[in-house]
C-alpha cells in the first residue's frame, strides 16, 4: 500500500457488496461510504429490516480522516469473533469514513470461534476487494470577504492556488467560501492576507 500525505485520506466511492459462504451458513456483507456515527446507525438499521430474519448484524466503522472513531459490534456472535475481525479489515486496507455490515445467515452447523473469526473477516474483506476505493483530501475552508474592486486580485490568488469554491456572492461587498487542502491553506491564506481589502477567516 502506498503511503499517502497527511492531509489525504483513503474510503470507499460507493456502496459495495460480498457474499461468503462456510458451511451452509451465509455472509451477506454490505460496505458503505458515510460520514457520521448517525449514517452508519441508519445504514446498519436499514439493513436489519431488509434482512429481517437473519442470525446476525455484525458490523463495525471507522471515522473521520485519521479513523480515530471506530466501532465493532457482534450482534449476539461470541465476544471478539464479528466486530473485530470487520474493523480489522478496515484497519488493513487503510479506509475510513467506511461502514461495513455482515448479515449471517445460520446454517445449522456451528463453525466454532476460529471459523466465525474467518468468516467474518473474509466477508469484510470480499466487500472491500468489491469496491472502489478513493483518497480524499483533508479540506481547510476560507470565508473570504472582500470589496468588489478587489476581485481581480481574489481571482488572480484562486487561479494560481486553485481552491474548490464552495459559494460564492458578488456584489459590493463579495463573499466567497472556498475549499483548499490542508497542506495548502497557509500558502493561500497568506496570499489572500496580501490583497488589498480582503478578509480570509478560516471556518475549519
Amino acid at each position: 500500500m502506498a503511503a499517502i500525505a497527511d492531509d489525504e485520506y483513503r474510503t470507499i466511492e460507493a456502496p459495495a457488496e460480498a457474499l461468503f459462504k462456510d458451511r451452509s451458513s451465509k455472509f451477506f456483507a454490505h460496505a458503505f461510504p458515510v460520514t457520521s456515527a448517525g449514517e452508519a446507525m441508519e445504514r446498519v438499521e436499514e439493513l436489519r429490516k431488509r434482512y429481517y430474519d437473519a442470525t446476525h448484524h455484525c458490523y463495525a466503522y471507522r471515522l473521520g480522516p485519521d479513523g480515530a472513531l471506530y466501532r465493532a459490534n457482534d450482534d449476539g456472535e461470541p465476544s471478539g469473533t464479528a466486530g473485530r475481525p470487520i474493523l480489522g479489515q478496515l484497519l488493513s486496507a487503510g479506509v475510513t469514513d467506511c461502514l461495513i455490515v455482515v448479515v449471517r445467515y445460520f446454517g445449522g452447523t456451528k463453525l466454532g470461534v476460529p471459523g466465525l473469526i474467518n468468516a467474518y473477516r473474509e466477508s469484510a474483506s470480499g466487500a472491500l476487494e468489491a469496491a472502489r476505493i478513493v483518497t480524499k483530501t483533508v479540506d481547510t475552508i476560507f470565508e473570504v470577504v472582500f470589496p468588489y474592486v478587489s476581485m481581480n486580485d481574489v481571482m488572480k490568488v484562486v487561479k494560481e492556488e486553485q481552491p474548490r469554491i464552495v459559494s460564492q456572492v458578488f456584489d459590493n461587498l463579495c463573499t466567497m467560501v472556498m475549499a483548499v487542502r490542508r497542506g495548502c491553506a497557509d500558502r493561500l491564506a497568506a496570499k489572500l492576507e496580501h490583497a488589498e481589502g480582503v478578509r480570509a477567516e478560516r471556518k475549519e
